[in-house]
Protein backbone atom coordinates (compact mmCIF):
# COMPACT_ATOMS: atom_id res chain seq x y z
CA UNK A 1 0.00 0.00 0.00
CA UNK A 2 2.88 2.31 0.80
CA UNK A 3 4.29 1.69 -2.71
CA UNK A 4 1.00 2.73 -4.35
CA UNK A 5 0.85 5.87 -2.22
CA UNK A 6 4.42 6.83 -3.19
CA UNK A 7 3.68 6.11 -6.86
CA UNK A 8 0.63 8.38 -6.82
CA UNK A 9 2.63 11.16 -5.15
CA UNK A 10 5.28 10.81 -7.84
CA UNK A 11 2.64 11.15 -10.58
CA UNK A 12 1.07 14.20 -8.95
CA UNK A 13 4.49 15.80 -8.61
CA UNK A 14 5.14 15.42 -12.35
CA UNK A 15 1.80 16.87 -13.46
CA UNK A 16 2.91 20.54 -13.26
CA UNK A 17 6.00 19.72 -15.34
CA UNK A 18 3.84 17.95 -17.90
CA UNK A 19 1.41 20.88 -17.99
CA UNK A 20 4.29 23.31 -18.61
CA UNK A 21 5.60 21.09 -21.41
CA UNK A 22 2.13 20.85 -22.96
CA UNK A 23 1.75 24.63 -22.77
CA UNK A 24 5.13 25.14 -24.47
CA UNK A 25 4.32 22.66 -27.25
CA UNK A 26 0.92 24.32 -27.79
CA UNK A 27 2.49 27.78 -27.98
CA UNK A 28 5.13 26.56 -30.43
CA UNK A 29 2.46 24.90 -32.60
CA UNK A 30 0.36 28.08 -32.61
CA UNK A 31 3.41 30.13 -33.63
CA UNK A 32 4.21 27.75 -36.50
CA UNK A 33 0.63 27.80 -37.75
CA UNK A 34 0.59 31.61 -37.59
CA UNK A 35 3.76 31.81 -39.66
CA UNK A 36 2.33 29.41 -42.23
CA UNK A 37 -0.85 31.45 -42.46
CA UNK A 38 1.16 34.55 -43.31
CA UNK A 39 2.86 32.85 -46.24
CA UNK A 40 2.37 33.94 -49.86
CA UNK A 41 -0.46 31.48 -50.55
CA UNK A 42 -2.54 32.30 -47.48
CA UNK A 43 -4.97 34.51 -49.43
CA UNK A 44 -5.54 31.85 -52.10
CA UNK A 45 -5.86 29.12 -49.47
CA UNK A 46 -8.31 31.20 -47.46
CA UNK A 47 -10.39 31.79 -50.59
CA UNK A 48 -10.46 28.08 -51.45
CA UNK A 49 -11.31 27.24 -47.83
CA UNK A 50 -14.22 29.69 -47.88
CA UNK A 51 -15.54 28.08 -51.06
CA UNK A 52 -15.16 24.60 -49.55
CA UNK A 53 -17.03 25.59 -46.39
CA UNK A 54 -20.09 26.72 -48.32
CA UNK A 55 -19.98 24.43 -51.36
CA UNK A 56 -23.14 22.39 -51.76
CA UNK A 57 -23.57 20.31 -54.90
CA UNK A 58 -26.89 18.95 -56.14
CA UNK A 59 -25.99 15.79 -58.04
CA UNK A 60 -28.43 14.43 -60.64
CA UNK A 61 -27.85 10.76 -61.44
CA UNK A 62 -29.40 7.38 -62.18
CA UNK A 63 -30.39 5.43 -59.06
CA UNK A 64 -28.49 2.37 -60.32
CA UNK A 65 -25.15 4.05 -61.14
CA UNK A 66 -22.38 2.81 -58.83
CA UNK A 67 -19.65 5.09 -60.15
CA UNK A 68 -21.83 8.14 -59.42
CA UNK A 69 -21.96 7.06 -55.78
CA UNK A 70 -18.18 6.69 -55.70
CA UNK A 71 -17.73 10.15 -57.27
CA UNK A 72 -20.08 11.59 -54.62
CA UNK A 73 -17.85 10.03 -51.92
CA UNK A 74 -14.81 11.63 -53.61
CA UNK A 75 -16.51 15.05 -53.54
CA UNK A 76 -17.66 14.70 -49.93
CA UNK A 77 -14.20 13.63 -48.76
CA UNK A 78 -12.87 16.86 -50.27
CA UNK A 79 -15.22 19.26 -48.55
CA UNK A 80 -18.41 19.31 -50.59
CA UNK A 81 -21.86 18.73 -49.17
CA UNK A 82 -23.77 16.63 -51.70
CA UNK A 83 -27.51 16.26 -52.18
CA UNK A 84 -28.19 13.37 -54.58
CA UNK A 85 -31.24 13.36 -56.87
CA UNK A 86 -32.12 10.07 -58.60
CA UNK A 87 -33.73 10.54 -62.03
CA UNK A 88 -34.76 8.17 -64.79
CA UNK A 89 -32.69 8.36 -67.99
CA UNK A 90 -35.06 10.67 -69.88
CA UNK A 91 -35.34 13.13 -66.99
CA UNK A 92 -31.56 13.02 -66.48
CA UNK A 93 -30.90 13.83 -70.15
CA UNK A 94 -33.42 16.71 -70.01
CA UNK A 95 -31.73 18.07 -66.86
CA UNK A 96 -28.34 18.04 -68.60
CA UNK A 97 -29.63 19.73 -71.76
CA UNK A 98 -31.53 22.39 -69.77
CA UNK A 99 -28.28 23.17 -67.93
CA UNK A 100 -26.38 23.63 -71.20
CA UNK A 101 -24.53 20.31 -71.34
CA UNK A 102 -24.72 19.07 -74.93
CA UNK A 103 -24.69 15.35 -75.76
CA UNK A 104 -21.02 15.46 -76.77
CA UNK A 105 -19.96 16.51 -73.25
CA UNK A 106 -22.34 14.38 -71.18
CA UNK A 107 -21.42 11.73 -68.66
CA UNK A 108 -23.37 9.73 -66.09
CA UNK A 109 -24.04 12.46 -63.51
CA UNK A 110 -24.41 16.24 -63.35
CA UNK A 111 -23.48 18.30 -60.29
CA UNK A 112 -24.85 21.82 -59.85
CA UNK A 113 -23.41 24.34 -57.37
CA UNK A 114 -25.55 26.86 -55.52
CA UNK A 115 -24.49 29.60 -57.94
CA UNK A 116 -25.78 27.52 -60.88
CA UNK A 117 -22.36 26.33 -62.08
CA UNK A 118 -22.58 22.92 -63.76
CA UNK A 119 -20.05 20.11 -63.32
CA UNK A 120 -20.62 17.22 -65.69
CA UNK A 121 -19.04 13.85 -65.06
CA UNK A 122 -16.02 12.58 -63.17
CA UNK A 123 -14.29 15.92 -62.50
CA UNK A 124 -11.68 15.90 -59.72
CA UNK A 125 -13.07 17.81 -56.73
CA UNK A 126 -10.02 20.08 -56.46
CA UNK A 127 -10.75 21.38 -59.98
CA UNK A 128 -14.32 22.22 -58.95
CA UNK A 129 -12.96 24.09 -55.91
CA UNK A 130 -10.54 25.95 -58.19
CA UNK A 131 -13.30 26.84 -60.66
CA UNK A 132 -15.63 28.11 -57.92
CA UNK A 133 -12.85 30.19 -56.34
CA UNK A 134 -12.00 31.85 -59.67
CA UNK A 135 -15.01 31.46 -61.98
CA UNK A 136 -14.49 32.65 -65.56
CA UNK A 137 -17.07 35.31 -66.50
CA UNK A 138 -18.17 33.59 -69.71
CA UNK A 139 -18.53 30.04 -68.34
CA UNK A 140 -21.32 27.83 -67.03
CA UNK A 141 -19.09 25.06 -65.68
CA UNK A 142 -16.79 22.14 -66.42
CA UNK A 143 -17.21 18.75 -68.09
CA UNK A 144 -15.39 15.45 -68.35
CA UNK A 145 -17.21 13.64 -71.18
CA UNK A 146 -17.78 9.91 -70.93
CA UNK A 147 -16.37 7.88 -68.09
CA UNK A 148 -12.55 7.84 -68.26
CA UNK A 149 -10.95 4.84 -66.55
CA UNK A 150 -9.07 5.93 -63.45
CA UNK A 151 -10.92 9.24 -62.97
CA UNK A 152 -12.55 9.88 -59.54
CA UNK A 153 -15.32 7.30 -59.14
CA UNK A 154 -14.00 5.25 -62.07
CA UNK A 155 -10.93 3.79 -60.37
CA UNK A 156 -9.97 0.31 -61.57
CA UNK A 157 -6.82 -0.69 -59.70
CA UNK A 158 -3.80 1.00 -61.25
CA UNK A 159 -5.42 1.50 -64.67
CA UNK A 160 -5.61 5.12 -65.78
CA UNK A 161 -6.42 6.87 -69.05
CA UNK A 162 -5.45 10.54 -69.32
CA UNK A 163 -8.47 12.77 -69.91
CA UNK A 164 -9.48 16.34 -70.68
CA UNK A 165 -11.58 18.65 -68.53
CA UNK A 166 -13.49 21.16 -70.65
CA UNK A 167 -14.72 24.64 -69.79
CA UNK A 168 -18.37 24.97 -70.81
CA UNK A 169 -19.07 28.51 -72.03
CA UNK A 170 -22.26 30.55 -71.97
CA UNK A 171 -22.34 30.76 -75.79
CA UNK A 172 -22.36 26.95 -76.10
CA UNK A 173 -18.71 26.63 -77.05
CA UNK A 174 -16.02 24.84 -75.04
CA UNK A 175 -12.31 25.09 -74.47
CA UNK A 176 -9.77 22.92 -72.73
CA UNK A 177 -9.67 23.79 -69.01
CA UNK A 178 -6.95 21.28 -68.13
CA UNK A 179 -5.66 17.83 -68.99
CA UNK A 180 -5.31 15.21 -66.25
CA UNK A 181 -2.32 13.08 -67.18
CA UNK A 182 -1.78 10.96 -64.07
CA UNK A 183 -3.97 9.42 -61.41
CA UNK A 184 -2.29 11.03 -58.39
CA UNK A 185 -2.65 14.64 -59.62
CA UNK A 186 -6.44 14.39 -59.50
CA UNK A 187 -6.47 13.86 -55.72
CA UNK A 188 -4.87 17.15 -54.64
Amino acid sequence: MQFISQSMQHRRGSQPAFARLLLRVSAFTALCLSLLACGPQSEQTASAAAVAETAVLDVYKSPTCGCCGMWIEHAEERGFQVVAHDLDNDALTREKLQRGVTLRYQSCHTAVAQDGSVFEGHIPAHLIHRYLADKPADAIGLAVPGMPIGSPGMEVGERFDAYDVYLLKTDGSTELYTRVTDQQSQYQ
